[in-house]
């Protein structure tokens, strides 16, 4: 799903398939193998472009954003430290309250399945609300 880009005339989905293309190495490939990887676990997903020129996707709240780094691709999950993360794909801001986030270096492979289950993990909190329980008032 497209939402259109609030300073301009592109979409993001348009503004996050020229990142990819800008990028035109490893770090272009692997951002374009996860955000297809995000689509295919979420069809209904939402692309933004946030932050002066960061994908992010989303689904009744932002499940991950996409940084390309020099020897990284950043998946930042918003609420990460909620998620199980069976496949231990998590290795980058795990002391962080909220966020966890997965560095995949060049030459390194991700587990799809895995990813993939993470991405619904995510979909799932968002759509569940994040309101807590009204604590009592002491007597």
């Amino acid at each position: 799903m497209k939402k259109p880009d609030a300073s301009g005339n592109q979409s993001a989905s348009e503004l996050i398939t020229n990142r990819i293309a800008e990028l035109g190495d490893w770090r272009g490939k692997t951002l374009g193998r996860m955000r297809a990887l995000i689509r295919e676990a979420d069809p209904d997903v939402v692309e933004e472009w946030k932050w002066m020129g960061t994908p992010v996707w989303s689904h009744d709240g932002i499940i991950c954003t996409g940084e390309s780094y020099k020897k990284v691709v950043k998946l930042t999950f918003a609420k990460g430290a909620s998620l199980e993360d069976p496949g231990r794909l998590f290795n980058s801001s795990l002391d962080g309250n909220v966020r966890r986030a997965i560095d995949i270096s060049e030459g390194e492979d991700i587990d799809e399945p895995a990813f993939k289950a993470l991405v619904l993990r995510a979909v799932a909190l968002n759509s569940a609300g994040t309101s807590k329980p009204s604590k009592k008032a002491k007597s």
